[in-house]
Formats: structure tokens, sequence, C-alpha cells
């Protein structure tokens, strides 16, 4: 029986060390996970940051189609004026 006892108390003495061991690493993992979750899963945005972002977007639209109407216009203009492929009469 003493045999089995000090065969028991060895097992428990490396079995509360791998535990320890497991704990201090999965500890660590944790960390690190928290780290890495901060970082790379995405926040839900506010409705204020989309509505900010939205109006943001649509007044770009909206000078960019100005910008391209008054360019249509400058275009035009010119081709008026200058008739290509017209016959000249000499």
């Amino acid at each position: 029986k003493t045999q089995e006892i000090k065969s028991l108390a060895k097992s428990l003495t490396e079995l509360s060390a791998d535990l320890e061991s497991a704990q201090t690493e999965h500890a660590a993992v944790m960390e690190y996970y928290g780290k890495i979750k901060e970082r790379c899963i995405a926040k839900p945005e506010t409705y204020e940051e989309r509505k900010r972002r939205r109006e943001a977007e649509i007044a770009g639209l909206k000078e960019a189609l100005s910008i391209l109407e008054n360019e249509t216009a400058l275009v035009q203009r010119k081709s008026r004026r200058h008739m290509r492929g017209a016959l000249t009469m000499a």
C-alpha cells in the first residue's frame, strides 16, 4: 500500500505541475486573444457615425456631379464654335 501511495503522490505532483503550466499557457493565450480581438474584430458603427459618413459621401458625389456638369457645358460650348469636318468653300 505504501508503494501505491508513493505512486499516487508522484502522479499528483506531476498532474499539479501540468495543471499549473496549462493555466499559465491559457492565461497567455487569452491575453494575446484580447489584443487581437481589439484590432481584428469589427466593432459595430453607431447610427451617428454611419449617418455622418453617408452625408460626406453624398456631398462628395454632388461635388463630383457639379464638376462633371460644368466640364460638359464647357466642352459643348467649345464644340459649337469649331465645327469639325465642315466644308470650306474656297
